[in-house]
C-alpha cells in the first residue's frame, strides 16, 4: 500500500501546482489590461480572451470568450489585428462615426496578441481647428489685401484719374487696410489671452466702472446714434478678481455687437444689467436685432464664424470678437451663456466669480 500511496501523492502535488500556474497566468494577463488607462483586450486566435473595465465598456460587456469579430467590425482594424503582426494603426468609425482612434497592436508570447485603444478625436479636432484656423485667418486677410493691391495698382497705372474717383479709391483701400488691422489686432489679442489662460489674473477689478465706461465708448459707434442703452447697474457690488484690460475687452466686444445687429429699428434699446447673487457677478447684455437661428447659436464663439458674412463684413466686423470673449470669460473661471431667439434679439449673459 505504501508503493501504491506514492504515486496518488505525487500526483496530488502535481495537480494543484498545474492548475496555479494556468490560473497565475490568467491573473497576469488581467492584470496587464486592467493596469491600462485606455481600452485594452487580448486576443488569442481571433477570440478576445482578456477584456479590461473600459474595453468592455467600449465594445460590449461580455466580449470576453468571444470572436474578436463580434466586438470589432472595422476591415483594417480586424486585418491588423488577426494577421499577427505587431504595429499601429489609425482608423475612424470603429465603434461610432466620426470618432478617430489609434490601434497598439503588440504580438505576446503563446500567440497571444495585446490591442490598445487610443483614442484621438480630440487631438484630431483640435489639428483639424488649428489648419481651419490658418485657412479662415489667410481668408479674411486676403480678401482686404486684395481688393487694396488691385486699388493701388490702378492708382499706379493711371495717376490723372478724376479726383472724385481718386478720392474713392484713396478711400477703399484706406478702409480695407484698417480692416486688415482690426484682424491683425485681434489675432495678437488672442493669442496673448490664449498664453496666459492658465494664469489666474489677480487684479481687483471694480466691475461697475468697466461696465460704465464700456457703455460710455459704445454710445461713440456707428449706428448708437438710433440706440437706448438702459443700464442697470446693482449697488454695493463686490470687485472682480480679474483682468481689467480684458474685461473692458468683453464688454467692449459684446456691446459693439449689440449696437451693430441690435440698432437698426427705431428707437432700439440695448439692456446692460450687473448684478452679485452668492458669490457670482453676472453681467448681461440684450439686444432686440434679429436674433441668431438656433443651429448657428453652439458656433457663435469659433474664430471667423459669422451667422451673417456680408453684414459682419460691412458693419467692421472681424468673425474674432465672441471668440475672445469666450476665452477671457475662461481664463477668469467664469461662465458665458448665449441665448436668442429669431425676430426678438440676443442676450449674452456672463458670470464671474466676485473676489473673497
Amino acid at each position: 500500500m505504501d508503493k501504491g500511496a506514492t504515486p496518488v501523492a505525487a500526483v496530488a502535488s502535481v495537480a494543484p501546482s498545474a492548475t496555479q500556474d494556468s490560473m497565475s497566468e490568467g491573473i497576469g494577463e488581467r492584470a496587464v489590461v486592467d493596469a491600462l488607462d485606455e481600452p485594452a483586450i487580448i486576443v488569442d486566435r481571433g477570440v478576445v480572451r482578456v477584456a479590461n473595465v473600459r474595453a468592455r465598456e467600449l465594445l460590449g460587456a461580455r466580449i470576453e470568450g468571444r470572436d474578436l469579430r463580434l466586438a470589432i467590425r472595422h476591415p483594417q482594424a480586424l486585418e491588423r489585428i488577426l494577421s499577427g503582426k505587431g504595429g499601429d494603426l489609425d482608423v475612424t468609425g470603429l465603434v461610432e462615426p466620426g470618432r478617430s482612434w489609434r490601434l497598439i497592436v503588440r504580438t505576446l508570447s503563446a500567440g497571444f496578441t495585446l490591442v490598445r485603444l487610443m483614442d484621438r478625436s480630440d487631438s484630431v479636432s483640435a489639428e483639424k481647428m488649428r489648419v481651419d484656423f490658418v485657412a479662415n485667418a489667410s481668408h479674411e486677410l486676403r480678401t482686404p489685401l486684395s481688393t487694396i493691391i488691385g486699388y493701388a495698382e490702378t492708382l499706379a497705372d493711371d495717376p490723372d484719374l478724376p479726383a472724385d474717383m481718386l478720392a474713392r479709391l484713396g478711400a477703399t483701400v484706406r478702409g480695407e487696410a484698417r480692416r486688415m488691422q482690426r484682424i491683425i489686432e485681434d489675432l495678437m489679442s488672442l493669442s496673448r489671452i490664449e498664453a496666459d489662460r492658465f494664469v489666474a489674473p489677480d487684479e481687483l477689478v471694480p466691475i461697475a466702472e468697466v461696465v460704465r465706461l464700456a457703455v460710455a465708448n459704445a454710445e461713440h459707434l456707428r449706428g448708437a446714434a438710433t440706440c437706448d442703452f438702459l443700464v442697470d447697474i446693482a449697488e454695493d457690488l463686490p470687485p472682480v478678481r480679474g483682468d481689467t484690460a480684458q474685461l473692458q475687452q468683453v464688454l467692449d466686444n459684446l456691446l459693439s455687437n449689440a449696437v451693430r445687429y441690435g440698432c437698426d429699428g427705431a428707437h432700439a434699446t440695448i439692456a446692460v444689467a450687473v448684478t452679485y447673487t452668492r458669490s457670482w457677478v453676472t453681467l448681461s447684455v440684450k439686444d432686440h436685432g434679429p436674433g441668431i437661428a438656433r443651429d448657428h447659436l453652439p458656433r457663435v464663439t469659433e474664430r471667423f464664424y459669422r451667422v451673417d458674412e456680408a453684414r459682419s463684413r460691412e458693419t467692421g466686423g472681424t468673425g474674432l470678437g465672441l471668440a475672445i470673449v469666450k476665452h477671457i470669460v475662461e481664463r477668469h473661471r467664469g461662465m458665458l451663456e448665449i441665448k436668442s431667439t429669431l425676430g426678438i434679439g440676443t442676450t449674452v449673459t456672463i458670470r464671474l466669480p466676485a473676489a473673497p
